[in-house]
């Protein structure tokens, strides 16, 4: 952990500023020690350069499971394509020469695929996941001087309100327990005049029809290492049979929904080896999680138009994105 960081981090349960306890450090960075609240009822541990607020074992434990052995996989910078940063660009609109300098919080930052992003482009990254993930994602992006690594809780978030320039959520808020309670969280980190940009699942029929929601009564129950080493064997049988259902014309592209697989022939340029190893990421991100909330554009519109946001834009971008600006 970096010192300048105790200036943003907040106790979040009494909103107090943190005091830094018993520290050691390595190579300039606080890699253990104890934050504790100004009237001292609260503290938290750090530990790996990581403060954590959160208990060890949460309702995030398979993405904690899935990026620490997934670690690079999604990265840019590892498989050698741009799909995280045309989604990340396409969904929030913001401009690279926007964040230079700027801070900017990943709320559910996984391994770190969006994170790398901002990074490149110039940001003061706070990287925040639930899970276990935050040690993928440190161990990912280190070498980045700007990089802040926090495990915390969305719904209570550490941090200072009004802090954030920029502050984004990719792929996340479906996954907890209550969508609308996690969003309402993201607003009051945004600066005056500052950026918010979410997306989720879009609640549709399209959606719902898909073949996951038929086994995730099942998979969300059963032990992740075991539903993990299942789609391992799976996988390779699966993946060709989507692959043959996906040539026929006109009908391919719609009837793959049909089998629980996460299948990017086609649609991104990866190589026959990166298309198994995502195909085992995604398929695993799909059922495993304990929640999976798809959203309206109406829900997601109200959400920001509560907030008080101004140029609210709902759109469909391989996923529903909702971003907008806070009033000043």
């Amino acid at each position: 952990m970096q010192i300048e960081l105790l200036e943003i981090l907040r106790c979040p349960q009494s909103g107090q500023r943190l005091i830094l306890n018993n520290p050691e450090y390595h190579d300039g960075l606080v890699n253990s020690g104890l934050l504790v609240s100004e009237n001292g009822e609260h503290s938290y541990p750090i530990r790996n350069f990581v403060p954590r607020f959160v208990p060890e074992s949460n309702y995030a434990d398979n993405f904690g499971m899935q990026w620490n052995k997934f670690r690079k996989t999604q990265l840019d910078s590892f498989s050698g394509q741009t799909i995280s940063g045309d989604r990340f660009w396409k969904a929030t609109g913001w401009k690279k020469k926007e964040l230079v300098g700027k801070w900017v919080l990943d709320a559910g930052c996984g391994a770190g695929r969006f994170a790398e992003v901002a990074l490149e482009a110039g940001a003061k990254v706070i990287a925040l996941d639930y899970s276990s993930a935050v040690d993928a994602c440190y161990a990912n992006l280190k070498q980045h001087p700007n990089l802040h690594v926090v495990q915390g809780d969305i719904y209570s978030l550490p941090f200072a309100k009004e802090h954030f320039p920029f502050v984004y959520s990719i792929g996340v808020l479906q996954h907890t327990p209550n969508v609308e309670k996690a969003f309402s969280s993201l607003p009051p980190m945004v600066s005056p005049g500052g950026n918010l940009c979410v997306d989720f699942y879009w609640k549709r029929l399209q959606t719902i029809l898909h073949a996951k929601y038929l086994f995730r009564p099942i998979s969300k129950r059963v032990h992740q290492q075991k539903l993990f080493e299942f789609l391992q064997k799976s996988i390779p049988v699966l993946l060709p049979l989507s692959q043959k259902i996906g040539s026929i014309p006109v009908l391919g592209k719609a009837l793959k929904r049909f089998l629980p697989i996460a299948d990017y022939t086609g649609v991104y340029p990866l190589s026959t080896k990166q298309i198994q190893e995502w195909a085992l990421l995604d398929t695993f991100d799909m059922l495993a999680p304990e929640y999976d909330n798809p959203q309206t554009m109406r829900s997601v519109r109200g959400w920001f138009e509560n907030a008080k946001f101004t140029e609210i834009e709902v759109f469909h971008a391989g996923h529903l994105v909702g971003r907008g600006k806070n009033r000043l």
